[in-house]
């Protein structure tokens, strides 16, 4: 009888650890299949892995609450197609700015020789300039004066500024264009049309009326068509 006791307890004593660790491996499996992810064996971009029959491959994590349709479309639900976005209107591109030719007028046309004072024959030009304006969608309107290399730099910027200054007012006050669109600017001897063809002349009327190109105003008017 004492045997036959003592054989019983030590079952006993055989059977609890495996009570215990079986309660400790439920515990563990139920804490890594928290995340569906593990249900599925994936390769190294993220695709479930397939055995040679096409079926997922499982893992031991797996339960039928972790199915996904693509590998148990018998467990789970269809997933609801959501349609796309319509792909924004494409944005239209800016028009750009159109820049028309520009209008030279001689500056001895417009003015007297060291004047900044318009003459009727001046006046005359300008008007007929703004009245061709008419049929053009304009932004911007730039009057650029130049003078010869006669004189003084200095002398000679200040003397181009006011000339061109004196065909904005006039396009402003007397032809009605707003002022905001119309610019003035004096650049003195830059950019000479005459290039070396005066040299040699000296300094009397002779080079005065070779250099007559160099004096000029230039209009610019830049805007869409």
């Amino acid at each position: 009888m004492k045997i036959i006791s003592t054989k019983k307890y030590l079952l006993g004593m055989l059977v609890l650890p495996v009570i215990f660790s079986g309660t400790a491996i439920a515990a563990d499996e139920h804490e890594s299949t928290a995340n569906k992810a593990e249900a599925y064996a994936v390769d190294d971009r993220g695709v479930v892995v397939r055995n040679a029959y096409d079926e997922c491959w499982r893992t031991g994590y797996w339960t039928p609450a972790m199915a996904i349709f693509e590998c148990d479309p018998d467990l789970v639900k269809k997933p609801e197609q959501v349609a796309a976005a319509p792909a924004p209107a494409p944005v239209p591109a800016p028009t750009p700015p159109v820049a028309h030719p520009t209008v030279t007028f001689s500056a001895d046309a417009l003015f007297d020789f060291d004047s900044a004072r318009l003459k009727p024959a001046g006046i005359q030009a300008l008007d007929e300039f703004a009245r061709g304006l008419t049929n053009i969608q304009y932004d911007l309107i730039t009057a650029i004066g130049y003078a010869d290399r006669i004189g003084a730099d200095n002398y000679n910027k200040n003397l181009s500024l006011r000339r061109a200054e004196a065909v904005k007012n006039h396009l402003v006050t007397v032809d009605g264009i707003d002022p905001s669109r119309v610019f003035a600017e004096g650049r003195g001897e830059a950019n000479p049309v005459t290039g070396n063809a005066c040299h040699g002349l000296g300094s009397g009327n002779a080079l005065k009326d070779c250099l007559a190109p160099d004096r000029r105003v230039e209009i610019e008017v830049t805007g869409t068509r």
